[in-house]
């Protein structure tokens, strides 16, 4: 049997028709940039959100970069964020001018930990920029604490986080802004790149709306250093084919994490996610950790079953930053993850006999059987 770790054709399948008709829309219209289908997916995803504003932009790293930019966070200035994740969090803060200064996870949830916060806060500190990682929610409480005691901005990474909840609240409303990825492995993901930026501050998505598109309100009349960052009407339209099922996939994903937790409870040194009291994550992966890892990946695709490491590289050991100067053992809750985090299939489209196929495999690799 085959579990691949990534699938994008059960949900086309599934939607064929309403994508179809999104398509035909658009093509009708002979209109593909700032158009209706993005006006009216902005609404529809602030209105889900709950926040008052939402501006499609081009991907979701170019999301947290123009929010960065609008603010004036630059040269000179620090953001915090997570040393474990993926690099493009670090990336939106280096393209904006500023220094990334990474903060280590809570160990349990693998999200910034926010008593490591009050000691990396500098003078140059202007904003916080968490991960909500894994589609769980950082402790956005703790952090919005420290940062309302020091004056700092809180941008999430509501990148992997469609539908999760922090004490009732959902992603994209938990800071003063946040960056979106519509990649199209994303619960909520698009055909192809896009991203926005959620908030309730008017006048900061006012702003955004003229540094995506050149820095011009007006054709030809640039204010601003602007970016070339919209979201198309056909990924537009496509994202609101899929918008009304988020919800009901990610109860899909959560019912296959479920199966797993009490599937895989106790077994060999194998961790299991950890879910705080007051999150409601969505499961956009399945993150186990082991000292075995490479062990059980190589057991699992013996199985026909996909995996994938997030991530095997801590930004600070990366290339991209080599002239920041960090080096092995700086960060070393990071590296430990690099080495024995796996993410297993959850697509919401997996049949229960896949799901059970990885249950059995998991346990055999565990149990000894080859």
């Amino acid at each position: 049997m085959k579990v691949p770790i990534l699938d994008l054709k059960p949900a086309c399948a599934e939607l064929r028709a309403e994508l179809d008709a999104a398509y035909h829309r658009v093509m009708d219209s002979g209109w593909v940039l700032l158009g209706k289908e993005l006006e009216a997916f902005e609404s529809e995803y602030a209105r889900s959100v709950g926040v008052g504003h939402c501006v499609g932009v081009a991907n979701g790293l170019e999301a947290m970069q123009l929010v960065l930019m609008a603010l004036g966070i630059g040269p000179g200035d620090e953001v915090i964020v997570p040393s474990h994740g993926y690099i493009a969090t670090w990336l939106a803060v280096t393209h904006a001018g500023a220094r990334p200064i990474p903060c280590e996870p809570d160990e349990r949830t693998y999200n910034l930990d926010p008593a490591r916060l009050a000691a990396l806060i500098t003078p140059r500190t202007k904003a916080i920029l968490p991960i909500h990682l894994y589609g769980q929610t950082a402790d956005m409480n703790a952090i919005n604490a420290v940062a309302k005691q020091s004056g700092l901005f809180v941008l999430e990474d509501a990148a992997q986080s469609h539908g999760a909840r922090c004490q009732g609240r959902a992603s994209g409303a938990l800071g003063g802004a946040a960056g979106i990825s519509f990649y199209p492995s994303k619960n909520l993901g698009a055909l192809a790149d896009g991203g926005a930026v959620t908030t309730d501050d008017a006048a900061l998505a006012e702003k955004i709306r003229h540094l995506r598109n050149y820095g011009s309100k007006v054709r030809y009349h640039n204010e601003y250093l602007g970016l070339n960052s919209r979201l198309s009407e056909l990924q537009a339209a496509f994202l609101r084919a899929k918008l009304p099922h988020l919800a009901a996939w990610n109860a899909r994903r959560t019912r296959i994490a479920a199966r797993y937790l009490a599937e895989f409870r106790g077994i060999g040194d194998l961790t299991l996610p950890f879910v705080p009291a007051w999150a409601e994550p969505v499961w956009h992966l399945f993150v186990v950790r082991t000292s075995r890892r490479d062990a059980l990946q190589t057991h699992l695709a013996s199985r026909g079953i996909g995996t994938q490491v997030h991530y095997p590289i801590p930004p600070h050991l990366s290339n991209a930053y080599r002239a920041a100067g960090w080096k092995r053992s700086d960060f070393p809750l990071a590296e430990k993850f690099a080495g024995e985090v796996l993410s297993l299939p959850i697509g919401p489209h997996l049949a229960s006999e896949q799901v059970e196929h990885v249950c059995l495999a998991v346990k055999d690799f565990f149990a000894g059987v080859g």
